[in-house]
């Protein structure tokens, strides 16, 4: 627990909604269900996390976020954390995925993707983890090839939380082979549709109820 001697009091006032909000918005019903497997998904958690504006907290305003510092999530995150490993994935991918596309996406791609994972209830999850290299970045044998304006990826990923809920994927493939390793892995916004197939086939403990797929 971060001693409140090290939080400001922005900090702290932000650690106090969140535990009200873990308190009064997150029935134990819940949580029995998700350990029993009986939902695939907690989509109800991430429409309560949208309506209190707990989604993204330290991207722009302009996005729908609250323009707060890595500290102050962190704070929240060890909130939600009380909650189990599930919901905390849930919580956070928000803020893994939304990262790529605040420090790399067209202003386009932030309006199309980022704002939605902040403001509304659109899922983003990582694909990274593989049959073969496990989460290894730069093992990965996924394969991007670029096709005019277009790239075509070919690959499997496994243990993909929330995989099936998902509306995209962060999806890294191998762009250059010869390349030195950090130089080899591009990230690519990937949408659920035709060309992406996902399966529900992983019963995790501490993940259950999160949708932990395939994607190939």
């Amino acid at each position: 627990m971060l001693y409140d001697a090290l939080l400001t009091e922005e900090e702290r006032n932000l650690r106090d909604e969140v535990r009200r909000f873990v308190r009064d918005e997150v029935p134990a019903d819940l949580l029995r269900a998700m350990d029993r497997d009986e939902i695939k998904f907690p989509y109800e958690f991430i429409a309560k996390l949208a309506k209190h504006g707990l989604r993204g907290l330290r991207f722009p305003k302009k996005y729908g976020g609250r323009g707060l510092p890595w500290t102050a999530e962190v704070v929240a995150e060890e909130e939600i954390g009380v909650l189990g490993m599930a919901l905390g994935c849930a919580f956070v991918m928000t803020s893994i995925v939304g990262e790529a596309l605040h420090v790399f996406g067209t202003e386009e791609q932030k309006e199309r993707f980022l704002r939605p994972i902040i403001m509304d209830t659109k899922i983003p999850e990582e694909a990274l983890t593989e049959p073969r290299g496990g989460s290894d970045f730069f093992g990965a044998t996924t394969r991007a090839f670029a096709d005019g304006d277009i790239f075509i990826l070919n690959g499997q990923k496994r243990f993909v939380v929330g995989a099936e809920a998902a509306d995209f994927f962060a999806v890294y493939g191998n762009t250059n082979p010869q390349a030195p390793p950090h130089e080899r892995i591009s990230m690519f916004i990937v949408e659920k549709g035709p060309g992406v197939e996902v399966e529900h086939v992983y019963g995790l403990l501490g993940c259950r109820g999160t949708g932990v797929g395939r994607l190939v």
